[in-house]
């Protein structure tokens, strides 16, 4: 069903890029979008998870890490991949503060899971566990293929519409004129959206679901998505802000606008996420934990005690001693 699901969404957005081509330079314009669509596919699907981890500056780490708490991260991944039965995944951290994840790669044999720093100083290690299940949900189910190709395509089809009014002849000339063409630039990045974002909401449930299996613990992972929105809300990650078609591939929203669980979200609402969840835990017998509020923003400081092994000394909060030490 999932690769039916890839084929359909990959269908259908080539073919509006064809549309773009046709619009703007007629059946040459659509015969040359269709190679262009053609060879974006190819590139995105080799690769689009290197140009993704190049571009947030990912930075490979094993249990040989200087830092006790990166060291943790990555036996915790790769415990939970041996459990899961998949293969073992390259595990990268991203200099950033703001706390976050994703998972990038065409199959389970060429995947990669990144942890931002932030991530690893704000959460316990319960809740990374719960994080990064979710993460390794999406390269089991073969998410990430489709995450990184529709994002790169998107992307390319919002370039194209916006550059309509400089292609082809003129304005006469083309189906629609300049009304035809103005409505083509603001459509066409908008529909080319609907389809990415339909598809990852029901994504997102999925790999939360199938990442609390694999972690054991869907209440860990319903704490961390709700620290991670209220983390995520104060704390701009500037890397997603000018490549926003690859918010998608986290699993909160990292862009500073406010999410909402409807067609214009990449991400479903995190309250509905986090009582899926607590459902999920009570079908497995856990009673509920106490309430904890989401921890106090610590003050902004450089992520770079992770990637140069060095470790930063976290903010002075007793309350924030937890798993990770």
């Amino acid at each position: 069903m999932n690769h039916l699901k890839t084929f359909i969404l990959l269908a259908v957005m080539t073919a509006l890029f064809m549309g773009i081509g046709y619009l703007i330079g007629g059946p040459t314009g659509m015969g040359v979008a269709l190679l262009f669509a053609g060879g974006m596919n190819l590139f995105s699907y080799w690769n689009a998870d290197k140009i993704v981890l190049k571009m947030y500056k990912a930075q490979p780490v094993d249990e040989q890490h200087p830092n006790a708490v990166v060291r943790n991260y990555v036996a915790d991944v790769r415990q939970m991949a041996h459990d899961a039965g998949m293969p073992q995944p390259q595990v990268a951290i991203i200099p950033s503060d703001q706390p976050n994840a994703f998972a990038t790669g065409r199959n389970p044999q060429n995947a990669a899971v990144c942890a931002t720093t932030g991530l690893l100083d704000m959460l316990t290690r319960e809740e990374v566990r719960g994080v990064m299940a979710h993460e390794l949900a999406h390269v089991k189910n073969r998410d990430t293929l489709t995450m990184t190709v529709t994002a790169t395509i998107a992307g390319a089809i919002a370039a194209l519409a916006n550059f309509a009014l400089f292609f082809g002849g003129n304005d006469r000339e083309r189906p629609g004129g300049m009304i035809g063409t103005l409505a083509l630039m603001i459509l066409a990045p908008m529909a080319a959206g609907l389809v990415q974002m339909a598809i990852s909401r029901s994504r997102e449930y999925e790999a939360d679901r199938v990442g609390a299996e694999i972690a054991g613990d869907p209440q860990a992972l319903a704490s961390a998505l709700q620290k991670i929105e209220a983390y995520a809300k104060r704390i701009h990650n500037p890397t997603a802000e000018r490549n926003p078609a690859s918010g998608q591939l986290f699993i909160i929203n990292p862009l500073a606008g406010r999410g909402a669980d409807n067609l214009f979200s990449t991400h479903p609402a995190t309250g509905n996420r986090v009582r899926a969840l607590m459902e999920l835990g009570a079908k497995m017998g856990m009673r509920p934990r106490a309430n904890q509020p989401a921890p106090e923003p610590i003050q902004p400081r450089p992520a770079a005690g992770f990637a140069t092994g060095v470790p930063t000394t976290p903010p002075s909060s007793p309350s924030r001693k937890g798993p990770w030490g």
